[in-house]
This record gives C-alpha cells, structure tokens and sequence, in this order.
C-alpha cells in the first residue's frame, strides 16, 4: 500500500530536527520502502511517499520524529488502481 506522509516542523524544533537528520538520513525502517522525499524551500514542511503493508513499521518510522514534527499520513493509489475502481 502507498501512503503520502506529509511533514511539518515547529519553528523551535528547526534546528534539532535538521541535526537528527543530517546525522541520521531518516531512513523508514525494515518493511517501509521510501520510494522520494521532497521538501519545501523554507524549510518547515515536506512529504514523502512510502510503500509498506507493515502499518506496524510506518508507525515505528514516524514515531521516532514526534517529538519534533507533526505527521499527515494519508493511504493513496496509483492511476491504475483508480481506473479499476471507477470501470467496476
């Protein structure tokens, strides 16, 4: 299943949140596959696309951020699957 992740940061986490970051890359764990993050110009706000049937895992992924960001994490489908919903 593929899931948008939208990201936020507090004005007062920046600067943490961009230290754990560049120390730490933010990788998904085992189970979540990140297929591209993008982030914003000011800094504050992005999202990302990931692949996972492992809610358990995407859970784990976002957990360890929120102390220092906000998360809108919202199921999503491709083209494909969209075309078989709307000719059933």
């Amino acid at each position: 299943m593929l899931f948008h992740i939208s990201y936020e940061i507090a004005t007062d986490n920046r600067n943490e949140a961009q230290d754990r970051f560049t120390s730490t890359g933010a990788l998904p764990p085992e189970g979540v596959t990140m297929l591209g993050r993008w982030h914003s110009v000011a800094g504050l706000y992005g999202f990302m696309v990931a692949e996972t049937d492992n809610a358990e895992a995407l859970f784990t992924w976002t957990q360890s951020w929120t102390d220092l960001l906000t998360f809108d994490v919202t199921p999503v489908i491709g083209d494909e699957a969209i075309a078989r919903v709307l000719g059933s």
